[in-house]
């Protein structure tokens, strides 16, 4: 499995309400083995976390489900990432 780093970042349009169903998308990666680390930004501008997935491909596929990006909420990307 690879590590892949996942930052977030709200856009203008940012919907305080879609947070708790944020929460639950990366609670049940968790109960997976899918993500490591998660937390939000102390300025509040967004958040980051580790997903471990086979390719880049299903990383961005587990990612692109994330309630923050299909409402359009944040700017989600994926970075393959080399951590040691």
């Amino acid at each position: 499995m690879n590590r892949y780093l996942v930052v977030a970042i709200r856009k203008p349009e940012f919907q305080p309400s879609i947070i708790e169903q944020h929460q639950a998308f990366l609670d049940h990666l968790r109960q997976q083995g899918k993500i490591e680390l998660s937390g939000p930004f102390t300025d509040k501008s967004g958040g980051a976390y580790i997903v471990r997935a086979e390719t880049f491909q299903e990383a961005q596929s587990l990612v692109f489900n994330d309630p923050i990006h299909i409402t359009n909420s944040s700017t989600v990307t994926v970075y393959e990432w080399n951590a040691k």
